[in-house]
This record gives C-alpha cells, structure tokens and sequence, in this order.
C-alpha cells in the first residue's frame, strides 16, 4: 500500500517566495485526505519546505532538514547539500520515497534521495506528480500576467489549473509567503 502526497509549487516573484501544496493524499488510486498540509516554516519562519511523496518518509526529511538548519546556523545552501548528502548514503534514508523543495528570501532547492540540489534556472520549482503542470502554468502566469497579478493569486492559478489535469492534485490549497520585506 502506497501513501502518497502530491504537487508542491515555489517561486520568487516581487520580492515573495511563495510555497502552494494542494491538499490530496491518495492511497493507491484512492483519495483518502483532502486538506494535508504539505507546507511547513522552519527555521523560526525563514524558511519554507515542501514534500511530495510518501507522507511517513516526508516527515522524517523535514525533521532531518529542521536538523540541518540548526547545525548549520540557518544557511540554506549548506543544510540542503548536507541532507541530499546523507540522503543518498545513509542506508535507511535512501529507502525513502519523497522528494523535496526548500526555500527562504533569496534561494530555491528541490532536494532528492538521489543527492540532487537543483536551484531551478528562473526561481520556480515544482514537484510531486502534478508538479510539472503546476511548474508550466505557473511560467505562463509569470510571464504574461506576471505584472498584473499578486505572487499568490499567481500560485493559485497555476495549482487550480493543476487540480483541473492530475488526478492526484486538488484544489485544496496550503499557501505560504515570505516576504523580503
């Protein structure tokens, strides 16, 4: 039986990093949540991460991420390489089926048990089996009504429109901001 939590979108836009996660947990092809919360501040609140994947093994990443975080004095780069690191090696951690996007006011990551720490190209990130139409609505959005429309109405267009094409994406939305400011 395979437990699974879906699409987790970020990005950077007017000096916001903005984190949605839709809210569906599925068991095999069955839903069996609609309002997870996929989101979590860390850090005291300067930092946002996300997961997608097995839900038991997200919750052991976001408390090795929070772990991270601490040994390192909060610099995100270095916690993210740090538990890509460990994740790859560590025998019961690479076991774990889940992937990850972290993020604070400056940087983006999308972590992976495979020990990647990707800093998406144009500061969106996406993952989780709807990731990649929220990741290509939420370009278009950016680049066409980007001037028009506030960072979170831009994070729900592009999860709705998400919600409206994977089957394992609702439109039960967890959004998160930080500002710069």
């Amino acid at each position: 039986m395979e437990i699974h939590s879906t699409t987790i979108l970020a990005f950077h836009h007017r000096g916001v990093l903005v984190f949605a996660g839709d809210g569906q947990v599925t068991v095999n092809n069955s839903i069996m949540k609609r309002g997870a919360n996929k989101i979590r501040r860390l850090q005291d609140g300067a930092v946002l991460a996300g997961f997608a994947g097995s839900a038991a093994d997200s919750f052991t990443l976001f408390e090795r991420f929070e772990g991270k975080l601490k040994e390192f004095s909060g610099q995100l780069a270095r916690s993210a390489v740090e538990l890509a690191k460990e994740w790859r090696t560590d025998r019961y951690l690479r076991r774990l089926e889940a992937m990850m996007v972290v993020g604070d006011r400056d940087s983006l990551y999308i972590l992976s048990g495979m020990g990647d720490v990707l800093q998406p190209d144009d500061g969106v990130a996406a993952i989780g089996s709807g990731g990649n139409f929220a990741l290509s609505a939420a370009r278009a959005l950016l680049r066409h009504a980007g001037s028009h429309l506030s960072p979170r109405e831009i994070a729900e267009g592009a999860m709705t429109i998400a919600a409206e094409i994977c089957p394992f994406t609702n439109s039960n939305l967890t959004i998160e901001e930080l500002s710069r400011e």
